[in-house]
């Protein structure tokens, strides 16, 4: 039986506090959660592919706490990093340090069949819907002004949609990244107003990674 005096239990606690960060961020590439469940304080939810398990409010499993929840979203603090997330929805968030960049991402389907996430266009953070339909990455002109895009510099278009003929821009995305894949100079359509409400992840860049499915994942893997 240990006999630890005060000063010894503090240095136990630290220790045991930064094995247990340790471990976080080196088990997996990056840690991804889907929601399967939402109630009051409380979400069900799959961490890195394992099976259902319950978080209350101010509870952590696998580097994944619970902020708070009710029967629309729920807010997780996830590798050191704020994510908000409806029924359905999943995030696959890389870890802070030790993760290989460029290693497969996976992402997860919503209770509908489509891929929803975060990626980040030039650094800024913006949320993304995968569409094989999309000839290229395509997104708002809010969205784009977001992320620093000098978009009225770029070939002037005009799209045909649902609600008539819309003006767009050609441009190139000095830099997206979906979670530890990194991509450069990506094509890039930017809409004037305020559709698509995501950004819509088209082909464009979806070329430039190979794609599998698993039923409801989605891998990812760079190619160039």
């Amino acid at each position: 039986m240990f006999n630890l005096n005060r000063f010894d239990l503090v240095i136990y606690k630290a220790l045991l506090v930064l094995a247990v960060g340790v471990f976080c961020k080196s088990a997996f590439a990056d840690t991804q959660v889907n929601v399967v469940g939402l109630f009051s304080n409380k979400a069900v939810v799959t961490i890195n592919g394992g099976s259902p398990q319950s978080l209350s409010a101010g509870q952590t499993k696998s580097c994944v706490k619970l902020i708070s929840a009710d029967s629309e979203s729920a807010t997780f603090m996830i590798e050191g990093k704020r994510q908000v997330l409806k029924m359905g929805q999943a995030a696959s968030v890389a870890a802070s340090s030790g993760s290989e960049i460029n290693s497969p991402v996976s992402l997860y389907a919503d209770s509908r069949g489509h891929f929803y996430g975060n990626l980040s266009i030039n650094g800024a953070s913006l949320k993304y819907v995968v569409d094989t339909g999309a000839t290229s990455v395509a997104m708002n002109s809010g969205d784009a002004k977001f992320a620093k895009i000098d978009y009225e510099k770029g070939e002037k278009i005009t799209l045909s949609t649902a609600n008539g003929e819309v003006g767009a821009y050609l441009v190139k995305l000095n830099t997206l990244k979906i979670g530890s894949i990194i991509l450069n100079n990506v094509e890039a359509v930017v809409a004037e107003g305020g559709s698509p409400p995501y950004v819509l992840l088209g082909m464009s860049a979806l070329n430039r990674v190979e794609m599998k499915r698993d039923n409801s994942v989605m891998t990812l893997t760079k190619k160039y």
